[in-house]
Order: C-alpha cells, then structure tokens, then sequence
C-alpha cells in the first residue's frame, strides 16, 4: 500500500508550466533578423528612419532575451530542485514500471485471495497503469525541458555578444547617418553669438528656457492635438514624478526616468530643435519645441543629435544614454542570479509652458 501511495502522489504532483525558453529563443530570433535589417539598411533611401528601427530592433530584442534567460534561469533551478526534491518517488516509481515490464502479464493479475482478490488487484492495476504512463511522459518533458533549458545556456554566451555587437554597429551607423543628413526642413538658422551670450547670462535651467522662449521665430509644429497621449521619449520607468523630493529632499519640476545604459532617445512628435548641447550641470541636454511656446527640456544625454532649428519629424532620435552596456558574460551572470538587468541611467525631462514648467503628465502618457 506504500508503495501505492507513492505512485498516487506522483499521480497527483504538479504538472509544470511551458518552457520559457522558446520566449529566449523567439528573441534570438528577433535580434538575427535585427542584424540582417543592419545589413539592407545601407542601400534604403530612409536611412536613418531604418537605422532607428534597428537600433530599437536591438534593444528590444537583447532586453527580450535578457528577461527570457533570466525565467529560464528560473526555471532550470525550479526543476533541479523539485527532481533532486523527488528522487526517492521517482526512483520507486522507475522501479515499479521495470517490474510490470519485466513480469508476464498473467503473473501480475496473480492473487493469494483468489479469484477475487485477482479481480480486484486487476481493477486497480488497470487503473494505475494509465496515470502511471501519464506521470511517465510528465517526467520525461520535465527532463527533456531540463536539457533544453540547459542547451540555451551553452548557446546565449555567442547569441548575446552578437547582438551587443551588432547594437554597437547600428548606433555607429545611426550617428554617421544623422551627421550625413540633409534633408531636414530648417524654421530657422541659429545665431551662435545669441547662444552664447543666453549661455553666458544663465546661472540656471529656467533662465536658459525662458530665454530661448523670448526668442521665438516663425511657426512650426503643433503637438496640442495630441496633448496627454504622447508616448515618453525613451523606453524606461518614471522614478520620480514632478515635483517629487529624492531621497536628499530636492525636487525637481519634472520626470526622472531610469533607462537602460545607451537606450536611444527619440522625439515622439515633430518639433523644432530648440538647443543641443551641454548646459550648465544637466550633462548634454536637448531642447524640444513640439508647439508654440512650448518646450521639452531632455538633461542627462551622452550624445545629441540634431541642429539647432531644424524641424525634425516623429521617431527622430534625438539623443542616446550615457553608461556602458554589460558584457555578454556580465548579463548571463546577472540572469542567473535572477535579475533582468538594470535600468542605471536617468533621463530628466522637463516640459514649460510659456515661463513655467508644468507637469509633464499633462503632454505625456505616462503608466
């Protein structure tokens, strides 16, 4: 009857959940075709829009990957564990299914009772055996699942790198592409003795803003349309919110958004590029004017990209995140410890209206 127990309590063990390693293997796949998209993009007219794709091809794909490597990490130790757990049931387990494969069918329907114990061992044989075959091909897809999640980590350390490589290549690209372009329309050239001076003569972001506001020409893109609607400029989460204090008790009057390192910052809607450049202690900072009298203030930037009165049309990178992107081995270390990596750049947006700055909730669709 112990025995039997044992068999009814692997009956009645957990069935496991699919693999999340096709999750890892969909975004190898992804981030392959990310490559091949790199290589046609040197012979497309729209160059830096396919380049932009590329590069946001990438980052989706090795953050798509990082996370499936992490659940399959997951995974893996849950199975180690609940087999190791196991091993004496599913020992026993193996051992009857050798004894009913090794007996004569008519000796296991054998019963000191007689007839009637015969009958009934019969009737509960009959009944075990085909949840024994179910536990039995249960266990072979846990195993079998083992080896597969086991495989994907001898192929990730090659799958990561190349894709971390090819990110690289295509930013490169994007950046030589931008600095090539030159079909953009320009509202207005800019007169680099005013910004200068503007530079000079502001001691804070707000002066600066309210500065390049007094100094409007001409008209340009209106994004009040969509006002409330318009997706964030970088992919990341929002730490602080407007007028939110730090853990130093200073708040500042817009969003803090923590991204990835080298996450590609791109405008969400046309505007005309008000200021590119460093500022002040914000690092290298981009100044959007999506409608009149507007401004979108984006601090924190490693690089910037754009002209200083050029209108440039939605999904136009603006910028790129400072940091250093981990190394191949580096995110397979932090997968298996259970982390899907770390967002540890900040990029600060501020939105004004006029001269004063206002919840950037109020333009942005923010979860």
């Amino acid at each position: 009857m112990r025995g039997l127990a044992v068999i009814c309590a692997l009956i009645t063990g957990p069935v496991w959940a699919q693999s999340p390693a096709d999750d890892a293997q969909a975004a190898a796949v992804r981030l392959g075709e990310a490559r091949v998209a790199l290589d046609a993009a040197d012979g497309r007219s729209d160059r830096v829009a396919a380049l932009t794709q590329t590069v946001q091809a990438y980052e989706d794909g090795l953050a798509a990957l990082r996370d499936g490597l992490r659940r399959a990490a997951i995974r893996q130790r849950t199975l180690e564990t609940d087999l190791a757990s196991r091993s004496e049931e599913v020992a026993r387990l193996l051992g009857v299914l050798q004894t009913m494969e090794r007996s004569p069918a008519p000796i296991l329907l054998l019963h000191p009772n007689g007839p009637t114990g015969t009958a009934r061992s019969g009737m509960m044989l009959a009944d075990v055996t085909p949840a024994l075959q179910d536990r039995v091909v249960a266990l072979r897809a846990q195993l079998e699942e083992l080896a597969v999640l086991q495989g994907l980590q001898g192929d990730a350390l090659t799958i990561l790198a190349d894709g971390l490589q090819g990110a690289q290549d295509a930013r490169a690209a994007l950046s030589k592409a931008i600095a090539d372009r030159t079909d953009l329309p320009s509202r207005f050239a800019e007169d680099p003795v005013q910004t200068a001076l503007l530079l000079a003569s502001s001691e804070t972001l707000e002066a600066f803003a309210s500065g390049l506001v007094e100094t409007q020409t001409g008209s340009g893109p209106d994004a009040a349309t969509v006002k409330g609607a318009i997706p964030l400029p970088v992919e990341g989460q929002v730490l602080r919110g407007f007028n939110e204090a730090d853990a130093a008790g200073i708040a500042r009057p817009g969003f803090v958004i923590a991204t990835r390192p080298r996450a590609l910052v791109t405008t969400p809607v046309p505007a005309t590029v008000r200021y590119a450049g460093p500022l002040l202690d914000y690092g290298n900072v981009m100044i959007l004017e999506p409608a009149k009298d507007v401004l979108w203030v984006l601090a924190g930037l490693e690089q910037v990209f754009g002209e200083v009165g050029q209108i440039v049309p939605e999904g136009t990178p603006v910028g790129i995140m400072g940091g250093q992107s981990p190394s191949a081995q580096g995110i397979l270390t932090e997968s298996g410890q259970g982390s899907a990596g770390q967002r540890s750049e900040t990029l600060y947006l501020e939105v004004r209206d006029r001269q004063s700055a206002v919840n950037p909730a109020e333009w942005f669709a923010v979860e």
